[in-house]
């Protein structure tokens, strides 16, 4: 199943009942199928408006420390600042992702997923994914309309291919912008997707968060993801 353009996924017939998006059920093959889904032009521009906003305010107001966090990785080890990855976007679209370099290897084909005690990462880096710092380059990626602030997490286009085999639902997930954070990751979904009961829970997670989107869920998802910076996430490495 190519998920970048095969936007289908096979499931038994259900009424979406949030009027910020619309979707629609069609026949294949004697099957029925729930077609990608998208949002309504009101919970669109809101959801849109949002993200336009905050990811201006903060990368404008906190470019000094993006610039110092930039060059605390390039003096603490060889390679540039910056790591860019193609990844599967909304409607199966690819990107490419920015975040601060925290591997002492940064092959942009490399796409093994980082797991506990990983010897890629470097000292520093280790703290930046702890804390979530290597993500800040990506409200560049929510201003030109490549992601959102709250979405399902994107992943390297190769993991999209093999989650899409694993799970038919996994292609829900591209009826939404990738996010910085989401339902998943508050709800302690996050880090390596190792297995297949990882991959089932995380796609679960993630397709009840585009089925039901309001803009109440994205303000409950922010407030609970600064908790989580606060207190510190522990699936983070």
């Amino acid at each position: 199943m190519d998920v970048r353009h095969e936007l289908a996924a096979r499931r038994a017939p259900e009424t979406l009942s949030s009027p910020f998006l619309q979707c629609q059920t069609t026949q294949h093959g004697g099957v029925e199928t729930l077609a990608a889904g998208s949002l309504t032009p009101v919970g669109g521009a809101a959801k849109r408006g949002f993200d336009v906003c905050v990811s201006a305010t903060l990368l404008l107001a906190g470019l000094p420390f993006l610039i110092f966090i930039w060059l605390l990785v390039r003096l603490s080890s060889r390679g540039p600042g910056l790591y860019f990855q193609q990844r599967g976007g909304f409607a199966g679209k690819s990107f490419r992702i920015v975040k601060f370099r925290t591997l002492s290897r940064c092959d942009q084909r490399e796409v093994t997923q980082v797991v506990t005690d990983d010897i890629r990462v470097t000292s520093l880096g280790k703290f930046l994914r702890r804390t979530s710092l290597d993500e800040l380059p990506q409200f560049y990626n929510v201003l030109v309309g490549d992601m959102s602030l709250i979405g399902p997490r994107p992943h390297a286009l190769q993991h999209d291919q093999a989650f899409a085999e694993i799970d038919a639902r996994y292609v829900e997930r591209f009826a939404a912008r990738p996010g910085i954070t989401g339902l998943a990751q508050v709800q302690g979904s996050r880090g390596p997707t190792n297995t297949e009961e990882k991959i089932w829970q995380r796609t679960k997670l993630d397709v009840q968060y585009v089925r039901h989107w309001t803009l109440l869920v994205d303000a409950r998802i922010v407030f609970r993801t600064a908790l989580l910076l606060v207190r510190g996430d522990r699936n983070a490495f």
